[in-house]
């Protein structure tokens, strides 16, 4: 089984609850002796997960970077969907999709990951040459979503598109010159979230590409929200729609 590093307390504690049987070991900081570190601990041991005493620079040059917390898993990858038809045959009721186009950091990837976990989402798309990898970063900031939500990159963007619309997926795309606002729209169906860079946003073949534009109000003075944060906004409205909770 191909193997990957997981660092940090939320995505380790996440893989235990998920499939702890998928652990190779965990590497932890034999200083910490908190109440966090405790019951990680305690999770590991119950699970029957092999446990190892590292020091700092260690677990520093495991996975490059000091932000690992004391905690570092080896651990398989969970098959998860690989491509759009393993996935659109998987999924039972209206698809609800996140799409990214020029979404390059690894923290903004993990986030996504994360918003799209909570709201439910079947899968996270995005082109393989404006992506970023799934990789230790995105991973720990995904807090364990990265386990359970298929990130699937694509080489042509354009064709998969068109595959999502021919199993009648609606591709909403999000852009401040839309005159609908996501408040505007009907998401009972299926559904794909198109969002593009925050800088950027969408490329022109990608807008051309949408069923339909919607906005975000903006109300303030800020122009625009982090890609993640307009994520969550968006499939969370599609999931209030679906779970007809009345707008307060």
């Amino acid at each position: 089984m191909k193997t990957k590093l997981l660092f940090g307390f939320h995505a380790v504690a996440a893989r235990i609850r998920h499939d702890a049987s998928t652990i190779e070991e965990i590497y932890v900081d034999a200083s910490r002796h908190d109440r966090r570190m405790g019951d990680l601990l305690r999770s590991a041991k119950s699970a029957n997960v092999r446990i190892i005493q590292a020091d700092d620079q260690r677990l520093d040059a495991m996975v490059g970077t000091r932000r690992h917390q004391g905690v570092v898993a080896r651990a398989g990858e969970i098959s998860l969907a690989r491509n759009l038809s393993e996935l659109i045959d998987g999924i039972q009721g209206p698809p609800l999709l996140l799409l990214l186009d020029g979404v390059t950091d690894p923290h903004n990837l993990g986030a996504c990951l994360r918003v799209a976990d909570g709201a439910g989402a079947h899968a996270v798309i995005a082109p393989k040459d404006r992506a970023v990898g799934l990789n230790a970063t995105a991973a720990k900031v995904a807090s364990g979503a990265a386990d359970n939500v298929p990130y699937i990159t694509v080489t042509n963007l354009a064709r998969a598109m068109r595959e999502l619309q021919e199993h009648d997926i609606w591709l909403t795309g999000t852009t401040d010159d839309a005159e609908s606002t996501i408040y505007d729209v009907d998401y009972t169906g299926g559904v794909a979230f198109v969002m593009g860079s925050e800088g950027e946003g969408m490329r022109r073949l990608t807008r051309e590409n949408c069923d339909r534009l919607v906005s975000l109000p903006m109300l303030g003075s800020v122009e625009s929200l982090n890609v993640s944060v307009a994520s969550g906004i968006c499939l969370y409205e599609a999931r209030r729609q679906r779970l007809k909770i009345p707008t307060i």
